[in-house]
C-alpha cells in the first residue's frame, strides 16, 4: 500500500445516523470503537486510487448499516481487513470487541484468502457452496458481499488484468450468492459492474440503447401509471405504483439466451403494484386483466408457488395502449421488502412466529426463515439464532492447484487420494492439510488445502474401510482386498492340495507338469489350475477331490474307502441362496455366525473355514479379533435377493396387563413373523421379554426396534445374539 496523499478521512457520523434511524437504542459505542480501531490500524495507508484506505471499511460498514444489520456485523465491516492485512490477530480482536465480532472478521478473512481459478460452472458452484458452508453465521457472507460490492464500485484504478479477474470471480461466485440470498438489488448491481469490465463494448452499447429507449418511452410510462392509478382508486384499493428498468446484464443475458436483438426486448420496463394483503394482489390482477388483454402463457403465480429464494409476486404481461406489451408485477409490501433485500429484510421483520434455528439446516432455510422470528421485540435477537450449517453433509476442499473437490462430511485424505486416481489411493501414506502432516484418519474440513503423500511400498489394509466415506474409495479398497484375498486363497488352496496329495505320495509339481491338475480343474468347470486352487482355498472344493483322480489305479480303491470312512462335511447354504456375494462366486458354502447374527445392511466380512466354506460375521464382531487375517474374505450383500434372517430382540419394560399382546402386535404390524416369544417378570414393576423373529434387513429391524420403543412402558430395546 502507498502512503496517504492527505485526503480527509470519513467521519463516524455518516454510519451513526443510518444505524440510529433503524435502531434508536443501538450500541453505538461498539461501532465507534471499531471505527477508531480501524482508523488507527489503517493509518497512513491508501487505496490504489489514492484515497485513504479507511474509506473502504467505512463504505462497507455503510452498506451493512443500510441493510439494517446489527452492531456486531457493522463493527466487523469496519474491521474486516485488519486480520487479512496482518495488522492484528483474531485473538486480539476478541479481547477488544468480543467473540461475536472476532468470529465474523475471522470468517470473512478465511473467505477472502480463497482464490477462484476456474470458469468451469461446476467449479463455480462448488466454490459458492464452499463459501456458504464456511459462513456458518450468515452475517459472514453479508459482510463479504458488502466488501465485494464496494471493491467492484471502485475497480477502475486496478490494472486491466486484475479488473477482469475480479469481475469474473464476481460474476461466477458472488453475484449468484447474493441472488441465492434473495438480495436482488445487490445481485443486479454486482452483475452490471462485472459486465462493464468483462465486455465493456457490449455493456456500453446496451447502456446507450437503453437510455435512448427510455427517453422515447417516458410519456408512455406516465400514461400507463396514470391509467393503473385511476383504476385502483375507482375500486378503493390503497396501492403504491412504480416502475423499474431492466438491468444491463439482464438485457444482455436475454438477448443471448433467446438470440434476439435489442429492439426485440419487450420488457425493458416493468410496472409494480404494491398492496397490503394477498387477497388484494389477486383482486388487482383481475383489474389489470379487465383493463388490457393478457398475453397467453405469460402469467406466473409466485405467491402460491414461491421461488427458491422466497420471492413472491404475481407476474403478468398484457397488451397495453398502442399494442405494446406491458409487464406488471403485483405483490404485498412485505413481499416487496423480501424481493429487494432478501434475507437482509429479516433484520427488521416483526410479525409472527418465533425462530427455530435447529430447522435451518439446508438451503431451503431461506424460504423457511420468512415464517420465523416475526414476534421478536428486537430484531437483533435474530442473530443469536442464525448459526447455520447450510451444507451439513458436505465438505469442500482445495487441491494444491486450487481446484475445489466435494466430499461427504467425515471424508479423510484417503477419500481425497482415491478421487485423484486409484493408484494414488493405494499408495497413500499420509497427507499435508494446510501445510501440516495429518494421519489417514484425519477428517477434512471445508476450506482445507490437501496434498497427498505416497509411497511405492504402501498398500491398502482392511482398516482403511473404517476411514473412508466415499463410494469410490470404498469400492477401490474392496477391489484391491478382493484381489489380495484371491491371492491368499490361491496360496492356501495350493498348500492344502499339496499336503493332501503328499499323504498318498503324489508330487503336486509333477502332477501339474503332466497336466493331471489341469484335467481335474476342467472336470470341475475351471479354466485354469489357479482357479481350482483358489476354489480350494475358499472352501468351495475339497482338496480330497484330487485324490480320486490322481492316485495310481492300484491305490484308488483304498483311497476311496478311506474317504468314505471320513466324516462327511455338512453342507451349508450356498451363496446364491444366502443373500451374499463372495468374490463373484455363487456356490461356495456359506453359514452365518450366531455370535453376531449379521443382517443385510450390516457391514460384514467372511472367515474361511477349511472344509466348511465361509462363515459370515459382522465386521465389529469380537470373535474376529484373534483370527488369522489371511483367512478373511470380502463379502457383499446381494441386493437382488431378499432372504429373511432370524434375529433375537430383547425388550425391557414396565410390567402391565396386555404387554405381550402389545409387543407381539408390533411385529405383525411391521410384517415380521415371530418364531418364539417369552416374557418373564423380574419383580412387580419390571418385565424382560425376548422375541425371535424374521426380518428382511437392518432397516427392517431398526423399524421394528423403534416401534417397540414407542410401546407404553418400554424402557429399553436391544438386538441380541443367537
Amino acid at each position: 500500500m502507498t502512503k496517504s496523499a492527505g485526503q480527509p478521512i470519513p467521519r463516524f457520523g455518516e454510519i451513526q445516523d443510518v444505524v440510529k434511524s433503524h435502531y434508536p437504542d443501538a450500541d453505538l459505542d461498539l461501532i465507534r470503537a471499531a471505527y477508531v480501531y480501524s482508523a488507527r490500524e489503517h493509518q497512513g495507508q491508501t487505496r490504489r486510487g489514492g484515497e485513504p484506505y479507511l474509506v473502504h471499511p467505512v463504505a462497507v460498514a455503510q452498506i451493512l448499516a443500510n441493510m439494517k444489520l446489527d452492531e456486531s456485523a457493522i463493527a466487523a465491516g469496519l474491521l474486516h481487513d485488519t486480520v487479512e492485512d496482518g495488522l492484528v490477530s483474531v485473538e486480539e480482536l476478541e479481547q477488544v470487541f468480543g467473540k461475536d465480532v472476532a468470529l465474523l472478521v475471522d470468517g470473512v478473512t478465511k473467505i477472502s484468502k480463497m482464490e477462484f481459478s476456474s470458469r468451469e460452472e461446476r467449479q463455480a458452484e462448488s466454490f459458492r457452496k464452499m463459501i456458504l458452508a464456511m459462513s456458518q453465521d450468515i452475517r459472514v457472507l453479508l459482510v463479504k458481499l458488502a466488501d465485494r460490492l464496494h471493491n467492484m464500485r471502485t475497480l477502475d484504478p486496478m490494472p486491466p488484468e486484475a479488473q477482469i479477474r475480479i469481475a469474473q470471480e464476481t460474476m461466477d461466485v458472488y453475484a449468484p450468492l447474493a441472488g441465492r440470498l434473495g438480495i436482488y438489488w445487490m445481485r443486479t448491481e454486482l452483475e452490471d459492474l462485472a459486465f462493464k469490465y468483462l465486455d465493456h463494448e457490449t455493456y456500453d452499447y446496451i447502456r446507450r440503447r437503453r437510455e435512448e429507449s427510455l427517453k422515447e418511452q417516458e410519456e408512455y410510462v406516465k400514461t400507463i401509471l396514470s391509467i393503473i392509478r385511476e383504476r385502483l382508486e375507482k375500486y378503493n384499493i390503497n396501492a403504491e405504483t412504480k416502475w423499474r428498468t431492466k438491468e444491463l446484464f439482464s438485457i444482455h443475458r436475454k438477448m443471448q439466451v433467446q438470440n434476439i436483438e435489442f429492439e426485440q426486448i419487450h420488457d425493458l420496463t416493468a410496472f409494480r403494484i404494491l398492496v397490503s394483503t394477498v387477497s388484494e394482489c389477486y383482486a388487482v390482477l383481475g383489474l389489470m386483466h379487465s383493463l388490457w388483454r393478457p398475453v397467453p402463457k405469460r402469467f406466473k403465480d409466485y405467491i402460491a408457488i414461491p421461488k427458491g429464494n422466497a420471492y413472491q409476486a404475481l407476474h403478468t404481461t398484457v397488451i397495453g395502449p398502442e399494442g405494446r406489451r406491458i409487464e406488471i408485477q403485483i405483490r404485498t409490501r412485505d413481499m416487496d421488502l423480501i424481493a429487494e433485500e432478501g434475507i437482509a429484510a429479516h433484520w427488521s421483520y416483526k410479525e409472527g412466529k418465533t425462530l427455530a434455528a435447529e430447522d435451518a439446516r439446508v438451503i431451503s432455510w431461506l424460504r423457511q426463515m420468512m415464517e420465523w422470528q416475526k414476534d421478536l421485540e428486537d430484531p437483533r435477537e435474530f442473530f443469536e439464532h442464525v448459526r447455520v450449517d447450510l451444507y451439513p453433509n458436505e465438505v469442500y476442499v482445495f487441491t494444491p492447484t486450487g481446484e475445489v473437490k466435494e466430499f461427504p462430511r467425515g471424508a479423510t485424505p484417503l477419500d481425497f487420494a482415491y478421487s485423484i486416481h486409484s493408484e494414488v489411493g493405494h499408495t497413500c501414506v499420509g497427507a499435508r492439510v494446510n501445510g501440516k502432516m495429518v494421519p489417514l484418519r484425519h477428517e477434512l474440513q471445508t476450506g482445507d488445502t490437501v496434498e497427498i503423500i505416497t509411497s511405492a511400498n504402501q498398500k491398502p489394509s482392511r482398516d482403511w474401510l473404517k476411514y473412508v466415506k466415499t463410494a469410490r474409495a470404498r469400492a477401490k479398497i474392496r477391489q484391491f482386498m478382493m484381489t489380495e484375498e484371491r491371492s491368499r486363497a490361491l496360496e492356501m488352496g495350493r498348500e492344502a492340495a499339496e499336503r493332501e496329495l503328499k499323504r498318498w505320495k503324489i508330487d503336486l509339481a509333477r502332477a501339474e507338469k503332466e497336466g493331471a491338475i489341469m484335467n481335474v480343474a476342467q472336470e470341475h468347470s475351471f479354466k485354469s489350475e489357479t482357479d481350482l486352487y483358489a476354489a480350494i482355498g475358499f472352501g468351495r472344493v475339497s482338496p480330497k477331490a484330487l485324490i480320486t483322480k490322481l492316485v495310481p489305479p492300484h491305490e484308488r480303491e483304498k483311497a476311496l474307502e478311506a474317504l468314505h470312512q471320513e466324516k462327511p462335511v455338512k453342507r451349508g447354504r450356498t451363496a446364491d441362496k444366502s443373500g451374499v456375494n463372495i468374490q463373484g462366486v455363487t456356490d461356495v458354502l456359506v453359514s452365518f455366525a450366531r455370535c453376531c447374527t449379521p443382517l443385510p445392511g450390516d457391514d460384514v466380512v467372511g472367515f474361511i473355514t477349511r472344509g466348511r466354506g465361509v462363515t459370515v460375521h459382522k465386521t465389529d464382531c469380537p470373535n474376529l479379533v484373534t483370527v488369522d487375517d489371511r483367512r478373511m474374505v470380502e463379502i457383499e450383500w446381494d441386493r437382488e435377493q431378499h432372504v429373511e434372517r432370524v434375529v433375537r430382540i430383547g425388550v425391557h419394560s414396565r410390567n402391565r396387563i396386555g404387554l405381550l399382546s402389545a409387543l407381539s402386535g408390533v411385529f405383525s404390524s411391521n410384517d415380521s413373523d415371530i418364531v418364539e416369544a417369552s416374557i418373564k417378570t423380574l419383580n412387580d414393576d419390571l418385565a424382560q421379554g425376548v422375541f425371535t423373529a424374521y426380518v428382511k434387513d437392518l432397516e427392517h429391524l431398526t423399524k421394528i426396534i423403534n416401534a417397540l420403543k414407542n410401546v407404553k412402558g418400554v424402557e429399553k430395546v436391544e438386538r441380541l445374539g443367537m
